[in-house]
């Protein structure tokens, strides 16, 4: 790669960096909904008036994207309690915003969960709820990559330096036996880190070769002529791996335990109700993208295919969460980390036995 080219792609991926969560998925061009908190709400209120619940806009997310809608069933729970929805590009604005105090709950993925617990000690979050698995593949320029044994010397993107899909790539660069800094991303494959509603523009320039990314970006990019050269399903058994859980402050959770067990609700309710209407979830999913500033539609042939790669669940996979721990540190993004304590799933389990299903494990790594 050019040091042009390399600076230019650079600078695109730092802007987020800079300015927190001004930049969102694919579908919108800002950062927050703008619901206001102030506006007429329905029911009991709970323990606060408000609580700020970050998301992503992608498929990834869609348990949130969905229930966060006015009449969304996350929406009713909360009751008379507002909500301020924050919309972030991925995970590690996601973690400053929380370690910031401007979010209280946040959907998000397991390595930017896992790096917050280490940076933190272990004192600022818990996951608290699974959300979904799967939906993340690397698609490639077919013209310039005609597989996995030819990724030497290619430029492949990921939605944020740390992020999950930038750990999920260099983990798996490694274990094929290439050697890229994680930091600069540069090796014998270069890696960028360019926002998810950028990553589209890149390939169609011809600035990357292929890119490690979630649903939608990846159908968006074979929309555009890429091909999928390996779905992550296929590196985890049974093809099931943590790609959103639901994560709280820790002192959110002490305070308003009633409000996250009325979100926790919310997106067990969801789920379900997405995996009962999968036609019906993905029109809602596509309006709400759409009713974001700078929003619009996807086209139906980047909105099945990217829904048909997400499976919507409670469980937060706290096996699958071990092992992205193992893949930060063995590249070179994270010390050892003590992951004891850092799921509290006594609320979902509550949950769960009031909707009649089976209680979820915490891998042996709960809260004493």
């Amino acid at each position: 790669m050019t040091t042009a080219r390399r600076s230019l792609l650079t600078a695109a991926a730092i802007a987020p960096l800079l300015i927190g969560a001004t930049a969102c998925g694919y579908g919108s061009n800002s950062s927050d909904e703008g619901k206001q908190t102030s506006q007429e709400r329905t029911g009991e209120k709970l323990s606060t008036d408000n609580v700020n619940i970050g998301y992503f806009a992608n498929i990834t997310h869609a348990t949130a994207v969905i229930g966060l809608q006015d009449g969304g069933l996350i929406d009713q729970e909360l009751g008379g309690t507002g909500f301020t929805p924050s919309v972030f590009n991925a995970g590690p604005s996601a973690i400053e915003a929380l370690n910031g105090d401007s979010i209280d709950v946040t959907f998000i993925g397991p390595n930017p969960a896992i790096n917050g617990w280490a940076q933190s000690g272990g004192r600022n979050l818990r996951i608290v709820s699974g959300a979904a698995s799967g939906g993340a593949s690397l698609v490639v320029n077919p013209d310039r990559v005609s597989g996995l044994d030819d990724l030497a010397g290619k430029t492949l993107a990921t939605p944020q330096l740390g992020n999950t899909q930038d750990v999920a790539l260099l983990s798996y660069l490694a274990n094929q036996g290439f050697e890229v800094d994680a930091e600069t991303g540069a090796g014998d494959v270069d890696v960028v880190r360019v926002p998810n509603a950028e990553i589209p523009a890149a390939f169609e320039g011809g600035d990357i070769d292929g890119a490690w990314v979630p649903e939608p970006t990846a159908a968006r990019l074979v929309a555009q002529g890429a091909v999928e050269i390996l779905d992550e399903g296929e590196l985890w058994e049974n093809g099931q791996y943590v790609v959103t859980h639901v994560i709280a402050s820790q002192s959110f959770l002490e305070e308003h335990p009633d409000v996250v067990e009325a979100i926790i609700r919310g997106v067990v309710r969801t789920n379900a109700w997405i995996n009962e209407h999968p036609e019906e979830a993905r029109e809602q999913f596509n309006t709400a993208i759409a009713a974001l500033p700078g929003g619009s539609e996807l086209p139906q042939e980047v909105l099945d295919p990217a829904f048909d790669h997400v499976e919507f669940l409670n469980d937060p996979l706290a096996d699958s969460l071990r092992i992205s721990a193992e893949s930060t540190v063995n590249a070179g993004l994270l010390d050892e980390v003590d992951l004891n304590g850092i799921y509290d799933l006594s609320l979902l389990n509550k949950v769960l036995a009031e909707e009649g299903q089976d209680p979820v494990s915490d891998g042996g790594l709960g809260v004493e």
